[in-house]
């Protein structure tokens, strides 16, 4: 199977070596092959180049939307030791994070391509690393984020990531819902594991809710709708399968100004 992942790295890789070039001592790379190209803030903290500049600004003064700068990288010993204690998450060229933000806190964005989500008031506030609690058969909650909540939509960000996930049947049996939202039978995975485990966490958040879901991802990842098709396919009710659906980078950049398009654009070809 092509490695669809790889070559998307790829070229954000090329984009971002552009913009370290233009940018001198505020990136690095990891030590991975290939590696990952990863950005610093200035010294004076006022520009990331990870960030439009715009967006950068927007976040810096937002504390509701600044804590999620601190989000921890997930791969810190792929990292060059003297880098890895103050390299948070959103630093890296493929963060799907990042990108999230620098499409949403660009000023007057939200406006501009709500519609493409569907029916979000263009008056929505991005609340990011928003915490469903999705209903677990014990009484308790799961207390695991989703990427962005905007008014009544939310938002699963993807960009470079392999997959979807995969978690063991008895990790995932452990939502109330599973079995009334799901033909389990035909959700995707084999006798162990469900793949696409994160998708199905987030429409199981969508119908506790009584909300929609939107799934962002690159038109270049046909490997990531396949699997998301795969798991709308499981869902029994027809009204929650229309509120899931699956929006590309693209789309959104078609109703960015030319600004903000050409930064998209530039740094990860959207």
């Amino acid at each position: 199977m092509r490695d669809y992942a790889g070559f998307l790295r790829g070229q954000i890789r090329a984009r971002a070596e552009v913009i370290a070039s233009a940018n001198p001592g505020l990136s690095f790379t990891s030590r991975g092959v290939p590696p990952t190209v990863l950005f610093r803030r200035a010294s004076d903290g006022r520009a990331h180049p990870n960030f439009h500049r715009e967006v950068w600004a927007a976040v810096s003064a937002d504390q509701s939307w600044a804590w999620r700068l601190a989000k921890p990288h997930s791969h810190k010993l792929a990292l060059p030791e003297e880098f890895q204690a103050a390299t948070m998450e959103l630093d890296s060229s493929n963060s799907s994070d990042a990108l999230l933000m620098n499409v949403f806190c660009y000023p007057g964005a939200v406006e501009r391509i709500s519609t493409v989500l569907g029916n979000t008031p263009n008056s929505a506030r991005p609340d990011f690393g928003y915490a469903p609690k999705i209903a677990l058969v014990d009484g308790t909650v799961d207390t695991t984020e989703v990427d962005m909540l905007l008014g009544d939509t939310l938002v699963e960000a993807k960009l470079t990531e392999s997959d979807f996930t995969t978690r063991p049947k008895p990790h995932v049996f452990r939502y109330k819902a599973l079995s009334s939202v799901f033909d389990v039978h035909i959700l995707p995975g084999d006798e162990a594991s469900f793949s696409g485990y994160q998708l199905i966490r987030n429409v199981l958040a969508a119908d506790q809710l009584n909300a929609r879901l939107v799934v962002l991802m690159d038109f270049r990842r046909p490997d990531l709708l396949q699997e998301w098709w795969t798991v709308h396919a499981a869902i029994h009710s027809g009204p929650l399968r229309a509120r899931c659906r699956v929006v590309f980078w693209q789309q959104l950049a078609e109703c960015c100004g030319q600004e903000h398009r050409r930064f998209l654009e530039d740094k990860y070809g959207v």
